[in-house]
């Protein structure tokens, strides 16, 4: 199995990628540690990697607390004895809105949770990672870096300070075996993207199907990628097959957007 032998920390899992991405991991073979504000989530879904035969531990968690990261990963090394991957995939959201128009405090928040808390996050685990004398962490980032969209100003600009990060990160952790990349991910067929359908099928009193149908339009691969295969390529990002990738961005959007 691609993680065997890993201990796998997830922040902001969600019912979408974030459980995604937990789910995969132990069936991977990963002990996987995940974390979010809300129990309601972790708990099902620690009970359904247990169920399945895997080993898996939620702790609830506010990456923008230190406290509360410290926290998590005492519970996580008192449980598995170590941490050797990281996705930081917590996330907010300032609101759809043009970028001036959008509150200063929402964004302050969001870059406070994308930004700051992947770096607490990270912080926090990496002494662990050297002790271990290997580790990956992977950032999850947005295709609105790469391709703005009406509305996305705020979030976007929260995923770009993540992706500058991300790039510093994996040079000065290099040298202690610690690799990190990002994997930006554009739409995905998961409970967020279903309300979005939902939600302008609505007001343009059409069926959800034909919105779906003109987003699946502008891939190549002709559909919305969905939360569980979109997980893939994180998952090899975080594991030992991809060891000697660092500091690299990885588009997962089914080609809608091509990197020259």
């Amino acid at each position: 199995m691609m993680l065997d032998g890993e201990v796998v920390v997830v922040s902001g899992v969600g019912p979408g990628l974030g459980a995604r991405l937990a789910a995969g991991a132990a069936a991977e073979g990963a002990k996987v540690v995940l974390a979010a504000r809300s129990t309601e989530v972790i708990d099902q879904q620690v009970q359904q990697i247990t169920d399945s035969g895997g080993e898996a531990l939620g702790v609830p968690c506010d990456v923008r607390e230190p406290a509360d990261v410290a926290r998590l990963v005492d519970a996580a090394v008192d449980r598995f004895g170590t941490i050797t991957g990281l996705v930081n995939s917590a996330y907010g959201h300032p609101g759809f809105a043009d970028l001036l128009d959008t509150p200063e405090k929402a964004v302050r928040r969001t870059m406070d949770i994308v930004l700051f808390g992947a770096l607490n996050m990270t912080r926090a685990v990496v002494p662990h990672m050297k002790a271990a004398g290997r580790g990956s962490v992977v950032n999850i980032g947005t295709m609105t870096t790469r391709k703005p969209m009406r509305g996305e100003g705020g979030y976007a600009v929260a995923k770009a300070a993540m992706s500058a990060a991300t790039r510093s990160l994996a040079l000065e952790l290099g040298e202690h075996g610690i690799r990190v990349n990002q994997a930006i991910m554009g739409w995905l067929d998961g409970p967020g993207v279903r309300f979005y359908l939902k939600m302008t099928a609505d007001e343009r009193r059409v069926a959800e199907q034909e919105v779906y149908d003109e987003i699946a339009a502008r891939n190549p691969l002709g559909r919305i990628p969905t939360d569980e295969d979109c997980a893939g390529p994180v998952l090899f990002l975080l594991s030992r097959h991809a060891s000697e990738v660092t500091g690299a961005t990885l588009d997962v959007n089914g080609g809608e957007y091509m990197p020259s």
